[in-house]
């Protein structure tokens, strides 16, 4: 697999099914808001994540639980001010049977991004007041 030059500084998302031991591997990784930048149009502006990674590999199966915890950093759905959400979601994986590599990118952005409420805002009277005001007219 060639991995494109823009997506190099996420190699540490990736694991090379060569060269990993029979049994459990496990992965510790921090996702910023660079790692978020990389996705077209992403609604997160910052992060501060980590990421634990099991594998479980053998000749025949690859098997991957991974948990993300930490916080995200979105627009706030009503005066559009920086609002920062917890995040603590978790997956497992197993279709990499045939791999060379296996690449959690796609998989750990995307179940952060579901892992955040539908409506995000800040709680009640927290909103920036210059904004809000034009909301009650």
């Amino acid at each position: 697999m060639i991995i494109p030059k823009k997506l190099l500084p996420l190699q540490p998302f990736t694991i090379p099914v060569i060269g990993l031991k029979a049994g459990r591997n496990h992965f510790e990784w921090h996702a910023d808001g660079e790692f978020f930048g990389i996705f077209e149009n992403s609604e997160i502006k910052d992060a501060d994540l980590d990421v634990e990674v099991d594998v479980d590999y053998d000749d025949f199966s690859i098997d991957v639980s991974c948990r993300v915890s930490g916080t995200v950093v979105v627009a706030c759905d009503r005066c559009l001010e920086d609002l920062t959400l917890p995040v603590d979601t978790e997956f497992e994986d197993d279709d990499f049977d045939d791999a060379d590599v296996v690449d959690l990118r796609q998989d750990i952005y995307d179940y952060v991004c579901i892992s955040l409420p539908m409506v995000r805002t800040h709680p009640e009277g927290e909103c920036n007041p210059e904004t809000t005001k034009y909301l009650s007219k």
